[in-house]
């Protein structure tokens, strides 16, 4: 993850000592989720009291701890005899009542609110006033389910991401009546259990889970729209974004039924809120029985002889190669652009053997091959008027490089709406191109197949694979991860967590592979405005509308790493 300043934030109240963590947790619920979070108590040395009505399920998680102790310790991440001191630490519970002596209890039950409700309600009387009592929630709000207990104060949310035991983030979240000292406990106890934590406000998926809300709806949404097919948009969020796992890969893992709820939850949620409306290609999934890996099939067929055997779901990425240098007659372009991305293409373009000129610069009498516009998309797309059509008045704007082929940047809007009727291709890629395994091409009817083939044989020729895609303004990768950056920007608007805690969040809880603000900074802030605000243009829907924390920056020049700040501020 890339180095910025004020990623980590204080959290220990002014003139107080650091809280200690707690030295009896209880933990109700003995199923995957709780048994990861009683291995991890009894692993940082709190005595640990595990709880389920179902006797059998208690017995399973009773021993799932104990493997997974031994099983650490076989990894090397302890000794046997640390190992089985922990397990000692561990106790099973007959009823509620065992936990009468906790400083903590930790519930890991299903995500129904009456049901919470009625264990909140009994260990309200139960356990000490003191005693804290914490939600592993992910889908209710915290608010919601300490409206049940005594004292709501003592609530708060320690929502751990599966599997408890190795994902290093914790999310400690506070309700509207939780106070410091319960969320000090708990954030102790999380920083007890190796865990990195980071503070979250209520709200629909807290900060992480709401952050990455985009990533696979905005999948579905290109989709929908035939922009790409399922494989190809995982494809590119692989090799051009650096993701580990596709938005439909992910959405298959974790269930697409349980995602569908979800999504159902946070629009019902937040009274329809357009970003988080749920998709009607989720819903015919689970109408079909269509799960995921745990029914067989979902996006991927997973259910086949071959498949069960350990055979891929899908074709392996292709590997990186190097094509050489431009062949005779092409090797001359231009770059047009004062963008982060222009400039990486410039250095890259030289280093591939490239002669890189800028626009309007003599030709000496030798036209360029291609003509890269990184540019265009401000000069020709004004907020001016519109002709009889629709189109943008491009009469008085400056004339576009000329020579060559041309292949404008998709990010001030589709390459319909840059150069309708015109000869161009579109591409798009967001910065670090060296990251980037990957470029995005698209082209309309009246594109030019000699800029076609000079676009695909010039990124090739960069060490790049392309693929074609469908037109939209930031073509798949872009559009997905400028609405990640803007679903974050709202989150820290309206002060659901610090830019610092996003980020790590996003980095540690999904294995995202860099934070939406690091990436905000490294793309340019104006860059990812105007993705945005071709979105919003071109399809006139409130989805798309940019965050205002967003807008913000870049009318003050905060513009990323270029400028010095932007989500963050940079040494000169």
């Amino acid at each position: 993850m890339p180095e910025h300043p004020r990623l980590q934030e204080d959290t220990t109240p002014p003139g107080d000592a650091p809280a200690r963590a707690a030295a009896m947790i209880g933990v109700l619920g003995a199923g995957t989720m709780g048994a990861g979070i009683a291995q991890l108590a009894c692993r940082a040395g709190a005595e640990t009291l595990l709880y389920d009505p179902i006797p059998d399920a208690l017995e399973r998680g009773l021993e799932r701890v104990r493997k997974g102790l031994l099983k650490e310790a076989e990894r090397g991440r302890s000794t046997e005899q640390e190992a089985h001191a922990s397990a000692e630490r561990l106790a099973a519970v007959a009823d509620l009542d065992g936990f009468a002596g906790c400083e903590l209890v930790i519930e890991a039950v299903p995500e129904r609110l009456d049901l919470k409700h009625e264990l909140y309600r009994r260990l309200s009387e139960i356990v000490d006033e003191r005693c804290v009592l914490a939600t592993n929630t992910s889908s209710l709000l915290v608010t919601a389910i300490a409206a049940a207990a005594t004292h709501p104060e003592r609530v708060v949310g320690m929502h751990f991401f599966n599997p408890a035991p190795l994902m290093r983030l914790l999310e400690v979240v506070a309700g509207e009546r939780s106070s410091e000292a319960a969320l000090s406990l708990a954030q102790a106890t999380g920083e007890a259990m190796g865990k990195t934590v980071i503070r979250a406000s209520d709200g629909p998926g807290f900060l992480v889970n709401r952050c990455n809300r985009p990533f696979g709806l905005e999948a579905l949404r290109l989709l929908q729209e035939r922009i790409a097919d399922i494989e190809t948009i995982d494809r590119i969020c692989r090799m051009e974004g650096g993701f580990r796992m596709g938005p439909f890969e992910l959405m298959d893992l974790v269930g697409v039924d349980t995602g569908f709820e979800i999504s159902k939850s946070f629009f019902a949620q937040s009274f329809g809120e357009p970003r988080w409306r749920p998709s009607p290609i989720s819903a015919r999934y689970v109408a079909a029985g269509m799960f995921g890996r745990k029914s067989g099939r979902g996006y991927y067929d997973y259910g086949g002889a071959d498949t069960q055997a350990g055979a891929a779901y899908r074709a392996e990425d292709p590997q990186p190669f190097d094509l050489g240098p431009p062949a005779g007659g092409e090797g001359v372009v231009v770059i047009a652009g004062g963008c982060t991305l222009a400039e990486e293409l410039r250095s890259a373009a030289t280093n591939a053997g490239y002669e890189v000129r800028a626009p309007h610069a003599p030709t000496g009498g030798v036209l360029p091959a291609l003509v890269l516009d990184c540019e265009r998309g401000p000069d020709t797309r004004r907020r001016g008027p519109l002709l009889d059509d629709g189109r943008p008045d491009r009469r008085g704007t400056p004339p576009p490089p000329q020579g060559g082929a041309r292949l404008l940047l998709c990010a001030q809007g589709s390459l319909g709406a840059l150069d309708p009727d015109g000869s161009s291709v579109g591409f798009h890629l967001l910065p670090p191109l060296d990251g980037a395994g990957l470029v995005e091409l698209t082209r309309g009817d009246s594109s030019s197949p000699l800029a076609a083939g000079r676009a695909e044989r010039f990124f090739q020729a960069l060490g790049k694979h392309v693929q074609w895609v469908s037109d939209a303004p930031g073509l798949v990768l872009g559009r997905i991860v400028c609405q990640v950056i803007n679903e974050s920007a709202f989150a820290l608007g309206e002060g659901v967590g610090s830019a610092g805690d996003i980020d790590l969040g996003m980095v540690l809880g999904l294995s995202h592979p860099r934070g939406p603000f690091a990436w905000a900074d490294a793309i340019g802030l104006d860059h990812v405005l105007a993705v945005l605000e071709s979105l919003c243009d071109e399809y006139r829907e409130e989805r798309y509308r940019p965050a205002p924390v967003l807008r913000r920056l870049v009318q003050e020049g905060r513009l990323g790493r270029a400028t010095g700040a932007g989500f963050f501020e940079y040494d000169a």
